[in-house]
């Protein structure tokens, strides 16, 4: 290969690599304000946009959830309980509260996926998305073992209630609510209960 051939080539993968280095960037940092940027400045594009989004957001695996809520819950230190509750110089931080608060934590991004389900009017999506935060849940009150389980009292329960209530106000459809049911008494049976009052 002579040396203006080899230049090219050398050129050629610098430019690869640059622009592989520019994607990198881009995906870190601003992908969402230039995918809206482009969504806006041309129709074609924004549906192309939705299109991919959908297909992206439509592959939900209740299983696949449930077992995230699970890990994340059961993940949770109780000596992150102990080190940042008592006595401190802002005041008093009720050790049962901050369990309650990390708790919230976990389950927030799995709240915020179920919104967007809604929001985008994916009814299907946003039932097996809830399904599976509640089975995570309930599988934690079940088979958790760690010490931290001991300091989250009733909030398994509590929460349990609140993300099927949300879900269910931001339900269209009818024919999700008798599946909700059915799918809650055969997996969440001792909490069902509650959920057949409503």
């Amino acid at each position: 290969m002579n040396k203006k051939a080899m230049k090219k080539k050398n050129s050629s993968a610098s430019k690869i690599s640059e622009k592989k280095q520019i994607m990198d960037d881009i995906r870190a940092r601003h992908a969402y304000e230039i995918l809206n940027r482009l969504a806006d400045e041309d129709a074609k594009i924004s549906k192309r946009i939705e299109k991919l989004a959908s297909e992206y957001l439509r592959e939900v695996d209740t299983d696949d959830v449930a077992d995230g809520v699970f890990h994340d819950l059961d993940s949770l230190e109780v000596e992150d309980v102990w080190d940042n509750s008592g006595g401190t110089r802002h005041g008093y931080v009720d050790p049962y509260e901050l369990a309650s608060k990390m708790f919230e934590e976990v389950l927030e991004p799995y709240l915020e996926d179920l919104r967007k389900f809604q929001k985008l009017s994916m009814d299907e999506e946003a039932k097996l998305h809830c399904m599976g935060i509640l089975k995570g849940i309930y599988k934690f009150e079940i088979d958790a073992t760690t010490e931290f389980q001991d300091w989250s009292g009733d909030d398994p329960h509590v929460y349990f209630i609140q993300v099927f209530e949300e879900w269910e106000e931001g339900n269209k459809d009818i024919n999700n609510l008798e599946e909700m049911h059915l799918f809650i008494k055969k997996n969440c049976a001792k909490w069902y209960k509650d959920i057949e009052k409503r």
